[in-house]
């Protein structure tokens, strides 16, 4: 299978083939060529979620957690209000928020799944230490 071919914008394949495709190449670990089939796949609003979050994961995944945030927000914004998803979604978004030193943002994620699902994962526990370091963290900083 060449690169040139995954990566060309035949109009033939449709969003649902593009995100398997983008799926494959993610767990091959072809983050960048997974993220071209998600993007193209994400102008199906049925597949928009899951595109914009696979993206999200594979920006993560590759280290590249600014570009992770704005994928996992338009995840949310694609996403029907008040649904497991969202959950999922805001955790992780969460979780990339809170890797980049962004607590405050990372709190107010934590804190909607909170509302949400209250015994979900970690959350409470998390808001817990990040309240406690969020203070402490302040004075580190010097």
């Amino acid at each position: 299978m060449s690169d040139q071919r995954m990566d060309s914008k035949d109009p033939t394949v449709s969003p649902a083939e593009r995100y398997e495709r983008g799926l494959a190449l993610k767990q091959a670990g072809l983050y960048k060529a997974a993220i071209e089939q998600l993007e193209m796949a994400a102008v199906d609003p049925a597949l928009a979620v899951k595109a914009y979050a696979q993206m999200g994961l594979c920006y993560k995944l590759s280290s590249r957690y600014e570009e992770a945030v704005p994928a996992f927000q338009q995840a949310l914004k694609a996403t029907p209000a008040s649904s497991k998803e969202t959950v999922q979604i805001l955790y992780v978004l969460g979780r990339t928020l809170e890797s980049l030193g962004r607590v405050a943002e990372a709190m107010e994620s934590y804190r909607w799944i909170r509302r949400e699902d209250p015994a979900y994962r970690d959350v409470a526990e998390r808001i817990e230490r990040l309240s406690s370091r969020r203070s402490t963290s302040a004075a580190k900083k010097g």
